[in-house]
């Protein structure tokens, strides 16, 4: 739970800048590739590959689903860079997180 509300406080206001998203339309891409992410796709892999390959592959696959959430959903124009944007700014700064405070 604290590493979404961590993800959330970061790039929800990404995506309201960068898109010009609503709120809710925002914290919604989150909402829906989140627990995917952590609770299918990880599981799914971890035994499979190295943290750096499901990361990888995670992550990637995270943007390409909420670029398709901003860009097909809400007709939203730079959609891939936006979900790249604040992506990329979660991933990194929870890698800074947990080196300096061992979390989310």
């Amino acid at each position: 739970m604290v590493a979404f509300a961590f993800t959330e406080i970061i790039e929800v206001p990404i995506y309201r800048r960068m898109l010009g998203s609503r709120f809710l339309e925002a914290l919604g891409a989150s909402a829906v590739t989140h627990p995917l992410l952590w609770f299918v796709f990880v599981p799914a892999v971890r035994q499979h590959l190295t943290y750096v390959q499901y990361a990888a592959i995670g992550e990637t696959l995270v943007v390409v689903v909420e670029a398709l959430w901003f860009g097909v959903l809400f007709k939203r124009k730079r959609a891939f860079l936006g979900s790249l944007a604040a992506n990329g700014a979660s991933y990194g700064l929870g890698l800074v997180a947990h080196a300096l405070f061992g979390w989310p």
